[in-house]
């Protein structure tokens, strides 16, 4: 007699490191829990709460309200530090020149770069929102290999052809981005139309 598999709940691992841009995690956050149908887990780095703290003015418990699941960076026996569990993928946002280099060379050394290492093995979807400028030939070998492993390097440009009106539309954009590469729904960021030329 065969047994059918239950299908697994949709994942999304996101993590929150020391680099500028906090905002872009907690919108990740704000975003899948409007959307509903995931399951956030969330990992929030040392520095990144200091820049959660100083950037936005958020405390600990604003921001794990966001989420279905926290873990601590130390607990590298959690779920997420396991390929059995299954997920999407996994988003660093932002993620620090640190976070990066550990990546790219396998260090695995907390929860973050475990459950990263375990994204990318299991061949699922990893994206890292890098925020530094400029970047120095480390940061640009490092992204290098992460690509050349699956992974996705997705700095957190703003786009001006959407004509954003404020911050939060130049977030949003670049949020409904980075969802969208998981396919876990209708696209969020609408499609170019392409322009006419002036001369046409």
């Amino acid at each position: 007699m065969l047994h059918t598999r239950a299908a697994a709940p949709r994942r999304l691992i996101i993590a929150i490191t020391g680099a500028t841009g906090a905002i872009y995690g907690v919108r990740l956050l704000e975003t899948l829990r409007r959307l509903g149908g995931v399951e956030s887990h969330l990992l929030v780095s040392g520095a990144g709460w200091l820049n959660i703290q100083h950037e936005l003015q958020l405390s600990k418990e604003d921001v794990h309200s966001l989420a279905d699941v926290v873990h601590s960076v130390r607990d590298v026996g959690a779920s997420i530090a396991s390929g059995s569990f299954a997920t999407d993928g996994m988003v660093v946002a932002p993620c620090s020149m640190k976070t990066l280099a550990s990546v790219a060379h396998g260090f695995a050394d907390n929860l973050i770069t475990r459950a990263a290492d375990v994204t990318l093995k299991e061949r699922r979807r990893l994206v890292l929102l890098v925020r530094e400028t400029p970047f120095n030939l480390a940061h640009l070998r490092n992204m290098t290999a992460v690509t050349e492993m699956g992974g996705v390097i997705f700095p957190p440009l703003p786009a001006f052809y959407n004509q954003p009106a404020s911050i939060d539309e130049m977030v949003d954009h670049t949020v409904a981005r980075v969802l969208d590469l998981f396919a876990l729904g209708p696209a969020l960021s609408p499609a170019w139309q392409g322009l006419r030329s002036a001369q046409d």
